[in-house]
């Protein structure tokens, strides 16, 4: 398995491309700033999914997993800026809310399964170590 099988991976990017066509293709290019901002949260989600996968320890994965739930946060509170501030996108940005949440749904659901995973290797691995402590 590659971080691209990752179902948080595949909507990140396709939350990624949504965001570049909203910013490219419409009145809001011209605002450089949000426009650079929400791209890069965008690019953030998706590229701390990949990293924290390829992460051998599970606290570094959980980091980054922890990071790519936060862009997807932030890619929804831009989302906001752009309704408020461009009325004739309010619509696109709904959408884009909408894959931004189902996105950061599916990071959590990883975040979750990778604390389980160490939860259970810690309750595996403590009366092994305890053994080795009273030597």
């Amino acid at each position: 398995m590659t971080f691209e099988d990752l179902e948080g991976w595949q909507q990140a990017r396709q939350l990624t491309k949504q965001i570049y066509t909203v910013t490219r293709e419409s009145e809001v290019a011209r605002d450089f700033g949000l426009c650079g901002q929400i791209q890069r949260a965008g690019v953030s989600a998706m590229s701390n999914l990949a990293e924290g996968f390829e992460r051998r320890h599970v606290q570094e994965k959980l980091q980054f997993y922890n990071v790519a739930h936060a862009s997807t946060a932030e890619v929804r509170s831009l989302t906001y800026v752009i309704e408020d501030n461009y009325p004739k996108l309010a619509m696109e940005a709904v959408e884009l809310r909408k894959k931004a949440m189902g996105t950061g749904q599916l990071v959590g659901g990883l975040i979750r399964s990778t604390e389980s995973r160490k939860s259970k290797l810690v309750s595996f691995l403590s009366p092994i170590l305890a053994l080795f402590s009273c030597a």
